[in-house]
């Protein structure tokens, strides 16, 4: 690879951080180009050949975190026979996810808290993992490999405690005297996630 496109793709990924800072911190109508630029380290012209709106970003970086998240995050990414290692893997990667880029889990859920008027292109593929790994939980349900129970709402609460460290950051810390930049104790918060959900499946030991 160039040293030009190394450094075009640099200036790429400084101003998707930025902008997943920025979009979080306050919202698509509250975040200015010049913020953006500004946090990114170029200047507003600069930043302005990279992009062709505002607008345009928001929908990239929305659009990035929706793929990223299912590459990451998708149930059978692992050992999709095997119900105990898939959801502890989903957990440990959730959370430590959720504790090392809080700002992504804010960026989202801004978005979704106020009515999600920009996801409409990005439902679909959403829903789709969604789809796949409801059937998934569910072949585990018809093969006893875990108790029964709604496999919908048991990955809407999967996804609720996972993200709840990344959205309530600040009141973690203060419960859990943590004060920033003190890492949070993540050994501690992964095998209490690991063994509610492993419990509610019937898989503790």
């Amino acid at each position: 690879m160039s040293s030009a496109k190394q450094r075009r793709e640099a200036i790429h990924d400084s101003i998707r951080d930025a902008a997943v800072v920025e979009f979080a911190r306050n919202g698509l109508s509250g975040t200015s180009t010049q913020a953006i630029a500004q946090a990114a380290g170029i200047t507003k012209a600069q930043l302005h050949y990279y992009i062709t709106s505002k607008e345009d970003l928001y929908q990239q970086v929305l659009g990035d975190i929706v793929t990223r998240w299912k590459e990451i995050f998708f149930l059978s990414t692992s050992a999709p026979d095997d119900p105990r290692i898939v959801i502890a893997d989903y957990v440990r990667r959730k959370i430590r996810h959720a504790l090392h880029h809080p700002e992504v889990a804010r960026f989202f859920a801004r978005e979704i808290a106020r009515g999600a008027p920009e996801m409409a292109r990005h439902w679909g593929p959403l829903r789709q993992s969604v789809d796949e790994a409801t059937a998934i939980i569910q072949g585990w349900i018809d093969t006893g490999r875990i108790r029964p129970l709604d496999p919908l709402l048991f990955q809407m609460n999967l996804w609720a405690v996972t993200q709840h460290y990344a959205e309530y950051e600040t009141q973690v810390r203060m419960l859990m005297d943590r004060p920033a930049p003190t890492l949070l104790d993540e050994t501690r918060i992964v095998e209490e996630a690991t063994a509610l959900f492993l419990g509610r499946c019937g898989l503790l030991d």
